[in-house]
């Protein structure tokens, strides 16, 4: 008698955060699950499941999707970038320092999410001005800070790219 063989699994080869992972997983997997369950990158939160509070946002070719909906083997062969890559492991990356510096943060679940949004708003062609901000981050949800303390940390970094000036 044979032992049934389990679901079918597809290989995938994405970049994550710089390294380069392959691996067989099923076609239904979501790249939550793999970058939590399967590499470990717990960064990356769970919350609605259905792609409307942000807090799984990760990065996909420098754009940001809900990872929570995202297939797996959608990413095969795309550059994913999760919270954990915004740091270089010894520096934190400057919007995470000015989460910090500007109390953008609480109790942290939602953070990651509003993080990976603002890198890719910055990553941009302009910098953003504040309205631009606030627009981005909409789908964002947050139940702690009353937004303002995130809107002036990301507003603190574009100013930094403006070279300091206001506007």
């Amino acid at each position: 008698m044979t032992e049934p063989s389990g679901p079918p699994r597809v290989p995938v080869t994405v970049d994550i955060n710089g390294v380069s992972v392959s691996r067989q997983v099923e076609p239904r997997s979501l790249l939550v699950d793999f970058l939590r369950e399967d590499l470990g990158l717990t960064g990356t939160k769970v919350s609605c499941e259905l792609q409307v509070c942000g807090v799984c946002t990760v990065l996909v070719d420098g754009r940001p999707v809900s990872s929570c909906t995202f297939l797996t083997a959608d990413a095969d062969g795309a550059a994913v970038t999760t919270v954990e890559g915004l740091s270089d492991g010894q520096t934190l990356h400057p919007l995470q320092e000015s989460f910090v510096d500007n109390f953008a943060l609480q109790c942290g679940f939602c953070t990651p999410g509003f993080l990976m949004m603002s890198k890719a708003l910055l990553d941009g062609d302009e910098v953003p001005d504040r309205a631009a901000i606030v627009e981005h981050l909409e789908g964002n949800i947050c139940r702690c800070t009353g937004y303002e303390p995130i809107v002036e940390a990301v507003e603190h970094v574009a100013e930094q790219l403006r070279g300091g000036t206001h506007g």
